[in-house]
């Protein structure tokens, strides 16, 4: 679990790293606030990584899957520097705080709890596809009051999350201890983790943050 929580800090600082760089040189205003279809491809390849790492770890070498984590990483970074561009830096930075907060607690109760929280895995992942096709439909609809319930489950869901994916990492460390799945599987927990976190402290934003 050290080593998944220290590849997942490590992956999240990396993205703010590379968030505020590209946003405090202007070329985030360029890329991401102009036309052309660099900035759909920058939205875009965060997903692309998630999906190569999620159904080809297994065909995947460690060293592959580890450039393939960091890359993920730095191509968020890359993505996210538009919160820069819409929220003050110091309600990112309060956000940001409050969400690493909560999630050092839930990630610890999903750690330390005897309850079996793996009744929750199936209603959370539906919950989040549900969410998925509200963001969807609210591109269209561009409703104030709907996207404020969409942050708010957000949240929530994101909070489960983090709990839920913590107990199961923890009970996958039993299964694949001693085998060569064992550093693949601390970068998927790791995986895991950072989105849980960047989804939480993204949601969380929309409720805290000021606008520019």
């Amino acid at each position: 679990m050290l080593s998944v929580y220290n590849y997942m800090a490590s992956g999240v600082l990396l993205t703010g790293i590379v968030a505020l760089l590209f946003a405090s040189t202007g070329a985030a205003a360029q890329v991401l606030g102009g036309p052309g279809i660099l900035k759909y491809v920058i939205m875009l390849a965060p997903l692309a990584f998630v999906l190569v790492l999620s159904f080809g770890i297994n065909r995947l070498s460690t060293g592959t899957a580890q450039l393939l984590f960091w890359a993920f990483a730095t191509v968020m970074g890359l993505s996210m520097a538009s919160i820069f561009l819409v929220y003050t830096g110091t309600s990112i930075a309060t956000t940001f705080f409050a969400a690493a907060a909560a999630f050092a607690g839930l990630s610890l109760f999903g750690y330390t709890t005897k309850k079996d929280l793996s009744g929750m895995g199936t209603f959370l992942i539906m919950g989040v596809v549900g969410l998925l096709v509200a963001m969807i439909i609210n591109i269209f609809l561009q409703s104030t009051a709907m996207q404020m319930a969409i942050s708010f489950i957000g949240v929530l869901l994101f909070a489960g999350l983090t709990a839920y994916d913590t107990q199961r990492i923890k009970s996958l460390y039993f299964e694949v201890a001693g085998t060569d799945m064992m550093s693949k599987t601390v970068i998927m927990g790791a995986l895991s983790l950072y989105l849980d976190f960047v989804n939480m402290f993204s949601f969380l934003l929309q409720f805290l943050g000021q606008r520019r």
